[in-house]
């Protein structure tokens, strides 16, 4: 065990400050601080006030982080930070804050990508990675299918959403039902009281010649939109129980289909399904099912590790460290288009572990 790196991973994409702290492929720390309650009353995420709200929360975060813990900062064996893909500004907080901290303490710095690390974080609860693994990816602002055979160096995408992503639709239908913000939770509350083959809702990107690995969700948002103002029109109340069923497994349906299509595909024998989405119950039954009857094994994180928390940032940072991948420079930059085939940043020419010497250990940091 103390020979497993330990690692502290930053997390700033969007509207939640996580800090987790690994040893290897163990969980140590996971401290976060979310700004969701700042953005409900906008209906979504509002950048800049992200951004202010991850200024207030990095340090408390990352101090409570090493309580949790139990160790000290000097212990740490590298840095971890998500560079991207996400919110500029809010990257930009994280970024700084982990050069600060690597800089301080003489300790190598990785800028991580986000999508790697949605999948990396699985190590936390299943143990190793298979190799290769199949990924189902789904949050507010991606649904992707990749397939990795290391998860530090080749991540391939497969397909991913070309209009909504799959928790933007669930936020704007639960705008529509006015059952506030976010969407997911909500919604899978509902559905658990509703019907969902009530309401034949369309499937998009399902056809014989469409993109076999792509998702659509505009349409499926459009047509419960349409369905709603129908009834209201008609002066008839509107069953959200079973819109809100009918909805989620019309998105769940498609999710899971081209997921073990993927896989088959492939030749791959095991699922990872990660990101926000992830916690949705309907996703983790079907999917369950749906990989039972393919032969593939399915691995999903428990609910907590599945939307963005600081501990699968710091996951992808250990896997780095024991890997020996090389870590970033100091002028790493936040790429909020960070494309998800670059896992990390290292610096140019591969040497950037020759910074960390530049720094006498514990010249700046007690």
């Amino acid at each position: 065990m103390a020979d497993e790196p330990l690692v502290l991973g930053i997390e700033t994409s969007c509207d939640e400050t996580g800090v987790g702290i690994v040893r290897g492929h163990t969980l140590l720390a996971d401290a976060i601080a979310s700004s969701v309650d700042e953005h409900a009353r906008f209906g979504g995420v509002v950048p800049e006030v992200a951004s202010r709200a991850h200024l207030e929360a990095m340090v408390p975060t990352i101090q409570r982080a090493l309580k949790d813990a139990g160790i000290a900062a000097s212990d740490l064996d590298g840095i971890a930070v998500t560079a991207g893909p996400g919110l500029s500004g809010a990257l930009l907080v994280g970024v700084a804050a982990a050069k600060a901290y690597a800089y301080a303490l003489g300790k190598p710095l990785y800028g991580v990508n986000h999508l790697a690390s949605h999948i990396c974080v699985d190590q936390l609860e299943h143990g190793p990675l298979p190799e290769p693994t199949m990924a189902l990816l789904v949050s507010g602002g991606h649904s992707s299918l990749l397939m990795s055979s290391d998860i530090t160096t080749d991540v391939r995408p497969l397909g991913s959403t070309i209009d909504d992503a799959a928790g933007e639709a669930f936020d704007k239908v639960a705008r529509v039902l006015n059952l506030g913000f976010p969407g997911g939770p909500v919604i899978d509350r509902w559905a658990r009281e509703g019907d969902p083959a009530a309401i034949a809702f369309p499937r998009g990107l399902t056809g014989p010649r469409d993109a076999a690995y792509d998702f659509s969700f505009s349409g499926l948002k459009t047509a419960v939109a349409r369905w709603i103002e129908a009834k209201r029109n008609a002066g008839e109340t509107v069953p959200v129980a079973d819109v809100s069923a009918s909805f989620q497994e019309a998105v769940v349906d498609v999710l899971t289909r081209k997921a073990v299509r993927a896989c088959k595909d492939n030749g791959v024998e095991h699922l990872m399904i990660g990101g926000g989405v992830a916690a949705n119950s309907r996703l983790r039954a079907m999917a369950e099912q749906r990989c039972e009857d393919a032969g593939i094994t399915l691995r999903v994180p428990r609910p907590k590790l599945c939307t963005d928390n600081g501990a699968m940032v710091a996951a992808l940072g250990a896997e780095m460290v024991a890997r020996g991948r090389p870590a970033s420079a100091w002028d790493l930059s936040a790429d909020s288009s960070l494309p998800v085939t670059r896992t990390h940043v290292p610096a140019p020419g591969g040497d950037a572990h020759d910074h960390v010497h530049e720094i006498s250990k514990d010249n700046l940091y007690t």
